[in-house]
């Protein structure tokens, strides 16, 4: 069977991030997972929240150095790394990483790569994942930095729960990489009229802790700063 001029370019240059957005299976199945999360009451992790976290994990590599294609592939299972909630929220990153796995395959992806792209999904979440290399590490800090107003989809502030507060909450969130200090800072402004500093500790706790894993594997301090006051 021959290869079409796409996939042949792809095979040429390795399949790159453009190629994963522009691919209709990927776009569906991203946007039936956010249908299925706001169905149950989750905060948004449709096109919105994996392109942010596409870019803020290309950017954590880059600004640390890294070689142009980690910092494609980081991209790539940023953009991915939550395809799984199509299925379940229970389960979704190994979920999603089998669903990464049959989709590159399809696209020509290089095995190694497919490897380290599945295998960045699959560790993602907090209680089960783990910063096993930098690619895995630029997707867990990105992932866990989107904390943002925007992202909560329930409509009537009267029933929000304790993540919809917290997330209206947060005004501006800004994840910044100091190559030289060797320091990765999630910044938050946080209106504490919608819910407390306390609250947000509550509930992310665990991403926090799985951020300085993250960070450490990068050879970093992961450093916290709400409402301009550094914690740590």
């Amino acid at each position: 069977m021959s290869l079409t001029t796409t996939e042949n370019n792809q095979k040429t240059r390795g399949v790159m991030l453009r190629d994963v957005r522009s691919n209709k299976k990927v776009r569906a199945y991203i946007e039936k997972a956010n249908e299925q999360m706001k169905a149950i009451g989750y905060t948004e992790h449709g096109v919105r929240h994996v392109s942010l976290v596409a870019a803020i994990a290309r950017n954590v590599l880059q600004e640390l150095g890294a070689e142009p294609r980690q910092s494609e592939l980081a991209s790539i299972a940023g953009y991915l790394h939550d395809i799984g909630n199509v299925v379940s929220r229970h389960g979704h990153p190994q979920i999603g990483a089998t669903m990464a796995f049959t989709l590159l395959n399809e696209m020509g992806m290089e095995a190694e790569e497919i490897a380290l792209i599945v295998g960045a999904i699959g560790n993602h979440e907090e209680g089960e994942g783990v910063a096993i290399n930098a690619i895995t590490a630029a997707v867990i800090l990105a992932d866990k930095s989107d904390v943002h107003f925007t992202r909560v989809q329930n409509m009537e502030p009267g029933t929000f729960d304790i993540h919809d507060r917290v997330n209206y909450a947060v005004q501006k969130s800004h994840l910044t990489v100091n190559a030289e200090e060797r320091t990765i800072t999630l910044e938050l402004d946080i209106d504490t009229s919608v819910a407390t500093i306390m609250e947000y500790f509550e509930i992310f706790v665990g991403r926090m802790v799985l951020c300085r894993q993250a960070a450490a594997q990068l050879s970093c301090r992961f450093q916290l700063s709400v409402n301009g006051v550094l914690l740590g």
